[in-house]
Formats: structure tokens, C-alpha cells, sequence
């Protein structure tokens, strides 16, 4: 594929929006200020705190200030941050100390740690969780630049995040394929309609992701979009991966010796460069025991707690997944994390975000399965790993648990019981299921009965379609509030026109 240059209107997308513009490399550092490449960020915000992050042109030192009020009024400066070649300029600021159930408006600029010239300053807002109750709202989804269709500026660019920031919800959870590192983009692509989708393209989209420096650029890719950027700035993320942020389907051991686009063939090497990518590009919170960790609690006060869960990286080979003997899938670790972390929870409600859904076959080729399902009948496979969490969650008298999660693009409600499963030792719980934010829309899924899913609410292509563009509307998030009177989970599964398409309200059990 040639290498495709961008013109002076591609490099500027979406400028204006933050008041900044992206690197123009013709430009001289001896004649300019630094540069805020890519707009700011939050993420994973607690009672006291939040990760903050930006991107400079160079090496700076990454100041940030912030205040209860939006003028700034009663300022306070947070020692700085140099960033430089290691991290690709990037910064990521844990704040903490901050008031909680506070509205926080967060101000960064750089400083050039050459010349000391100073960057102008872009502004973001967040509110820190409660520890009281009160009210909470959020959004999820998943999928964002797949299947071809990255930034067509001509049709607004990435549309369904200016749709979520109207909603001002809490946070935005972005439950995975945060980007397709495996999806090289082409300039343009004629529609059914006739008319043609005209892609941004970078260097970094002409091929799939293999460096470091290719990976990084998947990321940078989707924060050129204007409306992702708004909503970066406005809204905290929580963010998890799962394939794309590597290549499709992958697992740990999986040597890609059929794929000619690959130089490099092994999974382990690209997942490791992938996950150095992802936690440097996304405002997470990371540990020393375990930089790269994906999952997590995010916790909101009394009503809420959120369970960031990774069915990638400990799973074993894809396979038809029928196997009897215990089968990796979410790993030792993380599911005494999770058991852990749940009988300890105090919330009303708990939310799982799986980046993959429980009862609805994701394949991987003609015979291997993707995910957990694999068909009507009893427990096989990874598949026991999840029989092992829903018979611990009812032993255990864990009550108000709910799973989110996307990965299907398509968007469906399923409600499981064991009244039409074949595994029964679980009590009943909801599902539901958003995306893509910003890709290819297909569907239906087919489903496997080992724990009885019931298709309540279900929007996906006609039969024979696949891989419908964003221009055809078919994008779809979630929205979750939590009233703080009544303790009720009310969701709404919304498309990018905002029309709500589906909604139920869940009544807490307080037992």
C-alpha cells in the first residue's frame, strides 16, 4: 500500500474545537511555543482524585492546575511532570487530595524544558465520585475506527461521542477495541449509495500495527476526531481493551504464521508493545506490581462499584472450547481479584464491564471459539470460568449485580436465568450489550443456552448485511442512572441520533 500524505486540512482536523492544532513539523521549535498534540484527558476518577493526561510536541515539563470553580478562582498547582521521548510526550498526572462529589475544572500546558517557552493552556472538567449518595449517570460502548470507516470529516467525524457528551454523564466506561490496530484505512470507499466515505489517514493507519511507535499511532489516530477530543475533555473515561488493540482475536500463545501482513508473528510480542500503547495513551491508573493490568474497581460512592474485568490477556489458545479440564480465561489472579473485591463491596449495585458478552458465540474461524460460548449444553471451556463466578456470586449472597459490555456491534438486552439454562446454580441477571461507538455494524449473534439467555431487546442489520458504515446510522451506546432516592438502575440503549430504542428499570434487591 503507498504511503499516504496528509494535506494541510487532514493534519489540522478537528483544531479548533480545544483551541490548539496539531504538530505541523514544518514549523521551527526555535520559532514556536510546545504544543498540545492532542488534546487532554481524565480517567478513573475516585473520591479524591483522577488521572489527567496529555501530549506534547516535544520534551516539557506538563504543568496542571485546578480549582472547584470554572474561573479558576481558588487555583491550585500540581507539581510538574516531564515528559519526553520514553513515554512518546506523553503524561499521565494522578491528582489527589481533591473534595469529593466535586464538579473539577483542570487546566494543562506545557513548558519546553529547552527554552522554558510555554504552551497555551486547555482546560477540562470532571467530578469526582460521592461519598454520599446522590444521583450517577454514565455511558458505555465499545469499538471505535473499525472496519475501514475511520474520520471522514465530511459527515462529522466520530458522531456518537458528541452524542454521549450531551448526555454530561459521570463517565463514559469505553468497554473495548478502543482502537483496530489490525484495520488499515483507505482514503476512500464507495458506499451502497454511491457516494464515497473519505477516510483521514496517517502513516500509521496504512498497515496494521507491529512497533511501538505503530501501535501509539492507532491511538493519536482517534483523538484527531473533534468530537472525541470534546468529550475527552468534558468526560472521564474508564477504559478497557480487548483484540484490536492488538489483531483480531488474539491470545497469548498465538503465533501468527498465516497472516502475510505480519513481519513480526508473535501474539506475546505485539500484545506487549499493544499494552505499553494502550496504558501510555489512555489515562489509567496502573500498578507496580503489574503496569499493564487492565482490570480494576472504579468505585462511586454508595449505589455504585465497577468491576473492570480482562478476558484477554491470561486466556489460553482459541479452540472449539469444549474441553472438560479447566480452561485459562480470566486466570487465577483476576478471578480471586474479582471474588475478592465483589463479597467486599458495599454498593448497591455492582457492574461488571466484560469486554466480551457471556452467551452470544463470537467465533474465530470455522471451528474455534472466541469468547466463552460454544454452543447448547453443559459447562466446557472458558466457559468455566464464568459458571465458577455466577455460582460463587449467588453462594456468596452478592445481590445487584449487572454486566455491560460491547464487542458484537450491535446493540441487545439479555436477561439470564436458570430457569432456561442448562448450568443452573446462579441466580438471575441482566446483560446488556452496546456498539460499536464508531465502526462496521453487523449481527445477529447466535446463542448458547448453558446459562439461558433471553434476547429481550435486540437492533443489528437485516439478514445478508454486514458491515454497515457509521453514515448509516446503526451506531449505538448505552446510558445507566442510578436514582439515589430510590436506589433504581434505569438503562437505555440509545443510538447515535440519540433515539432511545429500549429501556428497563431495575429494582434494587436489598436483601
Amino acid at each position: 500500500m503507498p504511503r499516504i500524505t496528509l494535506n494541510r486540512r487532514q493534519t489540522l482536523l478537528g483544531s479548533a474545537a480545544l483551541g490548539t492544532t496539531l504538530f505541523v513539523p514544518s514549523l521551527s521549535r526555535a520559532q514556536s511555543r510546545p504544543v498540545m498534540t492532542h488534546g487532554i484527558q481524565s480517567g478513573d476518577v475516585a473520591h479524591d482524585g483522577a488521572v489527567v493526561w496529555a501530549r506534547a510536541d516535544r520534551e516539557s515539563r506538563m504543568m496542571v492546575e485546578w480549582a472547584t470553580t470554572e474561573s479558576f478562582a481558588d487555583v491550585q498547582a500540581v507539581p510538574g511532570l516531564s515528559v519526553g521521548t520514553p513515554s512518546d510526550f506523553t503524561g499521565k498526572m494522578s491528582l489527589s487530595g481533591l473534595p469529593s462529589d466535586q464538579d473539577i475544572f483542570y487546566r494543562v500546558k506545557m513548558v519546553g524544558l529547552a527554552d522554558g517557552a510555554e504552551s497555551g493552556a486547555l482546560t477540562g472538567h470532571f467530578r469526582t465520585a460521592p461519598h454520599g449518595s446522590r444521583n450517577i449517570s454514565f455511558v458505555w460502548s465499545g469499538d471505535t475506527a473499525g472496519q475501514g470507516w475511520g474520520i471522514d470529516q465530511d459527515r462529522g467525524g466520530m458522531q456518537t461521542y458528541a452524542t454521549m457528551l450531551q448526555h454530561n454523564p459521570d463517565f463514559f466506561l469505553h468497554s473495548g477495541d478502543t482502537v483496530y490496530a489490525d484495520g488499515p484505512l483507505q482514503e476512500e470507499v464507495e458506499l451502497a449509495d454511491g457516494t464515497i466515505w473519505k477516510n483521514v489517514v496517517t502513516e500509521a493507519k496504512t498497515k496494521v500495527a507491529e512497533t511501538l511507535t505503530e501501535f501509539r499511532g492507532q491511538h493519536l489516530y482517534n483523538l484527531m476526531d473533534d468530537n472525541v477530543r470534546a468529550l475527552n475533555a468534558q468526560v472521564p473515561i474508564i477504559a478497557q481493551w480487548d483484540d484490536h488493540e492488538v489483531t483480531n482475536n488474539w491470545y497469548p500463545n498465538e503465533v501468527l504464521s498465516a497472516d502475510d501482513r505480519y513481519t513480526e508473528k508473535s501474539a506475546a510480542l505485539l500484545s506487549a508493545r499493544a499494552a505499553h500503547a494502550f496504558h501510555e495513551m489512555m489515562p489509567t491508573r496502573q500498578t507496580m506490581d503489574e503496569p499493564n493490568r487492565v482490570y480494576r474497581k472504579v468505585s462511586y460512592g454508595p449505589l455504585l462499584d465497577i468491576f473492570v474485568i480482562d478476558m484477554r490477556t491470561y486466556r489460553g489458545d482459541n479452540t472449539p472450547n469444549t474441553e472438560t479440564a479447566p480452561t485459562p480465561f480470566l486466570g487465577a489472579e483476576q478471578m480471586a481479584w474479582l471474588k475478592r473485591e465483589m463479597l467486599n463491596s458495599k454498593a448497591t449495585w455492582k457492574v461488571i464491564a466484560s469486554d466480551m458478552p457471556i452467551g452470544m458465540m463470537v467465533r474465530d474461524g470455522d471451528e474455534n471459539m472466541e469468547n466463552g460460548a460454544n454452543g447448547d449444553g453443559p459447562v466446557f471451556g472458558r466457559e468455566q470460568d464464568i459458571a465458577a463466578m455466577l455460582s460463587f456470586i449467588k453462594h456468596a449472597q452478592i445481590q445487584n449485580t449487572v454486566w455491560l459490555t460491547a464487542d458484537v456491534h450491535y446493540t441487545a438486552a439479555h436477561h439470564y436465568s436458570p430457569d432456561r439454562a442448562v448450568f443452573q446454580d446462579f441466580e438471575p441477571f441482566w446483560e446488556f450489550v452496546s456498539g460499536p461507538l464508531h465502526a462496521g455494524t453487523f449481527g445477529p449473534s447466535d446463542y448458547d443456552n448453558t446459562f439461558g439467555p433471553e434476547v429481550r431487546f435486540a437492533k443489528h442489520p437485516e439478514p445478508g448485511q454486514a458491515n454497515l458504515p457509521p453514515s448509516d446510522g446503526m451506531q449505538f451506546f448505552g446510558k445507566v442512572d442510578i436514582a439515589a432516592d430510590t436506589g433504581v438502575m434505569t438503562v437505555r440503549l440509545m443510538d447515535r441520533a440519540d433515539v432511545e430504542l429500549w429501556s428497563v428499570e431495575l429494582e434494587p434487591n436489598r436483601a
